[in-house]
Formats: structure tokens, C-alpha cells, sequence
């Protein structure tokens, strides 16, 4: 089996609900010397992002997505040890991370904090469903540089631009890097809502959280 075949079959796997055979993939990707990270964005992200598009047009219901959800967490079971065994602690930095109010969808948010502490983030995942003040208190807490907030609802979008006017309300918007993301979230909408970041999956927000960094140590 082709490495191509392997991500599409795992893709499948996810996208079917099928974690047995989601496992088995997963394991015979590393027995084939797959980067975990490819095998994790290749297959299983592509298999979740076919679940949300077509629940998003009504083709599938949400018993599939649970499904789909299931079989994502139990091959990220396999990957998830071994892409944070080969991950490089380069990175000083603290991210205070969370599904927002209204919404208990984690799938996306845990990969996201799954891929930034494989490349060296301290990161604190507060869950689903956490309100603003909580992932503030937390970012204050912990001396934080990013909060990151996650949702796929539409409805719960609004809590990201409340949580940004916190933050200026309370005057310590300087001090942090925020980065929002999820099924619904443009890039477009979050720099109206004035976040600093957008990833439109794990790969691009860890990229984007780098260079936020950087950007900011030169400044």
C-alpha cells in the first residue's frame, strides 16, 4: 500500500466511523516510518474535514459525526504519543487553549494543542465549553503569551470577539496573542474581529504561532 493509499484508507476510516480499522491504519503507518504528523493531517484531518463539510449540508447527522469523532480520537490514541515523542521543545512560549462558551466540539482544538506541544508550546487546554473569563483568568494565571479559542458553532462566534473586548476593557490586550479557529472561522473574520492569528487547520496554526512570535520578539 501506497503511503497516498494509506491516508486515503485512513480518511475513510474516520470519515465512516470505523476506529478498529482507524487503530490498525494508525499502527501501519508507523510501522512504515510515517511522520505521525503527516498521517494525523493527511489522513485523519482530512477524513474529519469531509464529516464536517457534509454536516454542515445535511448529507450526515450528528450520531455520524460521533462516530467520526470516535474513531479520530482513537487513532490520535496511537499517533498522538509518538508525534510528541518525536517533537522538538524549541519553542518558550505558553498557550492557554479551549472550545469557547456554547460549544463542546474539542476534535479540532485538541489536534491543534496536540501539534503545539509536539513543537515545543507549554500548553494549558482549559476543554470545551469555557467561558471568557475563565480562559483570561488562566492566561493571567499561568503569565500565558497566546490564548487560543476554538469553535465549530456559528453561534458560539461571538464569544471570540466578546473575549477580545474583554481583554481591551480590562487593558491587557498587549498582552497576549490571540488566535482563533474552527469550522466556521474565516480568516477573514477573525482580523475584523481584530484576533492576531487564524489557522485553517493544526499545520497553519502552529506556523502561524511562530511567526506571531517572532514577529513579536522583534518588536
Amino acid at each position: 500500500m501506497s503511503e497516498a493509499q494509506l491516508f486515503e484508507e485512513l480518511a475513510h476510516a474516520v470519515y465512516t466511523g470505523d476506529d478498529s480499522k482507524a487503530v490498525e491504519l494508525s499502527k501501519k503507518a508507523l510501522d512504515a516510518g510515517i511522520e505521525p504528523l503527516k498521517a494525523i493531517n493527511e489522513g485523519l484531518m482530512k477524513g474529519m474535514s469531509r464529516v464536517g463539510d457534509d454536516f454542515s449540508q445535511l448529507k450526515i447527522y450528528l450520531p455520524e459525526v460521533m462516530l467520526a469523532a470516535e474513531a479520530m480520537k482513537a487513532a490520535l490514541a496511537v499517533l498522538e504519543p509518538e508525534a510528541l515523542k518525536r517533537g522538538k521543545a524549541t519553542v518558550k512560549s505558553k498557550v492557554v487553549i479551549a472550545t469557547i462558551t456554547g460549544d463542546i466540539h474539542d476534535i479540532g482544538k485538541n489536534i491543534v494543542a496536540m501539534l503545539m506541544r509536539a513543537n515545543g508550546f507549554e500548553v494549558y487546554d482549559l476543554g470545551r465549553d469555557v467561558p471568557i473569563d475563565e480562559l483570561i483568568k488562566k492566561a493571567e494565571e499561568v503569565k500565558a503569551d497566546f490564548i487560543c479559542a476554538s469553535t465549530l458553532l456559528s453561534t458560539s462566534m461571538p464569544y471570540m470577539e466578546d473575549l477580545i473586548a474583554l481583554l481591551k476593557e480590562r487593558g491587557i490586550r498587549e498582552k497576549y496573542i490571540v488566535m482563533v479557529g474552527g469550522g466556521p472561522v474565516t480568516r477573514e473574520w477573525a482580523a475584523a474581529i481584530g484576533a492576531d492569528g487564524y489557522g485553517d487547520d493544526g499545520d497553519e496554526a502552529v506556523k502561524v504561532a511562530k511567526e506571531l512570535l517572532q514577529r513579536r520578539g522583534a518588536q
